[in-house]
Parts: C-alpha cells; sequence; structure tokens
C-alpha cells in the first residue's frame, strides 16, 4: 500500500500542492493501480509479442504532391517584409 508520505514524495517532485484530502484519496488510487499491474504480472506473457499498441493502427495521410502557387506575386504583396522572392523574417538563431 502506498502511504501519504509516499504521496507527499511524488507531489513534491511534480510540483504539485494536494491538500489532505486529496493525498488519502491517491494514496489509496496508486495502492489499487500497483494491485491490478500486481496481478496482470501473474500472467504468463513468454509467448505474446511485444507491441505498442493493442490495436492496428494504419496511417490515413496522402503522398505529398508538388503543386506549384499559380498566384505567387499576390501572396508576395502581403508580406509585412519582402526580399526579392522571399518572406522576410527575424533571425531565431546566431550565426
Amino acid at each position: 500500500m502506498i502511504d501519504r508520505e509516499q504521496v507527499q514524495k511524488v507531489a513534491h517532485l511534480a510540483r504539485l500542492e494536494l491538500t489532505p484530502e486529496q493525498q488519502e484519496q491517491f494514496s489509496q488510487q496508486l495502492s489499487q493501480i500497483l494491485e491490478y499491474v500486481e496481478q496482470l504480472n501473474e500472467l504468463d506473457t513468454t509467448d505474446v509479442p511485444p507491441t505498442t499498441r493493442a490495436i492496428e493502427v494504419s496511417n490515413v495521410t496522402r503522398e505529398d504532391e508538388i503543386n506549384p502557387y499559380v498566384e505567387k506575386e499576390a501572396l508576395l504583396e502581403q508580406a509585412p517584409v519582402r526580399e526579392d522572392d522571399y518572406f522576410r523574417v527575424p533571425q531565431i538563431l546566431n550565426e
């Protein structure tokens, strides 16, 4: 069982301020979570392959296509500061 002192230590590390009621609540909840994990540790998982997800997920994005923007000049005219065919932006990295 996780006691309130351990909850206080974790809360301090996480920079959380907990009321005494919250400390008691989290102590009970964390203890229940650890008890459940202990039950899971009793299962034989030697033939279970490691996974990152419980279900298969596929990527549904489209292929990148290069399409030139036909109104480039109209777009560049809206720039607050322009340099040739580019937007001029403030430097953010040191040289």
